[in-house]
């Protein structure tokens, strides 16, 4: 190749890069506040987080989840929180505290244990700051096979009003999680909306919310909507994933274009985590990823 045909070459490349950038950048934001998370677009991104930011807000994403921000250095915690500023994101939820394998959560209220549940959400409120964070996931742990579910129901209350105490003077929002007993967690205490809605109410704390995961309650319990639409005053973030397969809408049973609409109707205007899978690999499935949340997006409003 000559020097001519190489510059021309080089131009033509430079320019439908220029091109594709530019077409990328200026796709719209997402209706709702739908957010990835580290590792969804790393075909397509890369390796690096911050590339992985910057590629999720070029697609129209607007927030951005990360359950292990607290394992990360301080250092990249920060650098994530700059990055998504400037990129007009906002964060998701952070993982602060899960009990699995422990009945500890719905069995002991002792001053030891109640400590231990302030220094977990002391570090939470820290993390939260760096990331400027607004909720963080709280998952109760496992139930008793030895105390009656009424006890075990006191108990989570009392453990939660203590690290409430912690919260609300940082303004951070536990969300309790029920997650489903069939295909991924069996054993633990949290498994139904309206379950954690009872818990969320009797504790009475603007720093204890519900998270309703669509794909976890779809195989608990179904009825999505109404169920949604029940506890609707104590929900303050939702996740995503279809059924049967976590993986994004349309791969499942879900109708999740019908949900999206009804969640927007109802004026919802916080985030909603993409916490599943890719049905398909490599950068092909990524690009499969974002076109099914053009798809559900779509509805009319």
């Amino acid at each position: 190749m000559n020097r001519r045909t190489f510059l021309t070459s080089a131009a033509i490349a430079s320019t439908a890069a220029a091109a594709a950038q530019a077409t990328c950048a200026s796709r719209p934001a997402f209706k709702l506040k739908y957010a990835p998370h580290f590792g969804m677009f790393r075909h397509s991104a890369g390796k690096d987080p911050i590339d992985q930011l910057k590629f999720a807000a070029d697609q129209g994403f607007t927030a951005w989840e990360d359950n292990g921000m607290m394992k990360k250095p301080v250092e990249l915690q920060e650098k994530i929180a700059r990055t998504m500023e400037k990129l007009g994101m906002q964060m998701g939820v952070f993982v602060s505290f899960s009990g699995f394998g422990d009945d500890r959560f719905v069995t002991d209220t002792s001053r030891e244990y109640q400590d231990h549940l302030r220094a977990a959400m002391k570090q939470a409120v820290e993390c939260a700051k760096r990331v400027r964070a607004t909720w963080t996931t709280v998952v109760p742990g496992n139930v008793s096979q030895k105390l009656e579910m009424d006890y075990q129901t006191a108990n989570c209350i009392e453990n939660l009003k203590v690290m409430c105490e912690v919260c609300e003077p940082a303004g951070l929002i536990m969300v309790l999680e029920p997650l489903n007993w069939w295909a991924n967690h069996p054993g633990l205490f949290l498994t139904k909306i309206a379950q954690a809605y009872l818990v969320c109410k009797a504790v009475g704390s603007p720093s204890c919310k519900v998270l309703d995961d669509l794909y976890h309650q779809q195989i608990s319990e179904g009825n999505l909507i109404p169920n949604m639409d029940k506890a609707w005053d104590e929900i303050a973030y939702f996740q995503i994933g279809d059924n049967p397969g976590r993986k994004e809408p349309t791969t499942g049973e879900i109708n999740y274009k019908n949900i999206f609409k009804h969640i927007y109707q109802k004026g919802y205007s916080g985030i909603l985590g993409m916490e599943h899978g890719n049905s398909r690999p490599g950068a092909e499935g990524e690009q499969a990823v974002i076109r099914a949340y053009r798809e559900v997006d779509g509805f009319e409003i």
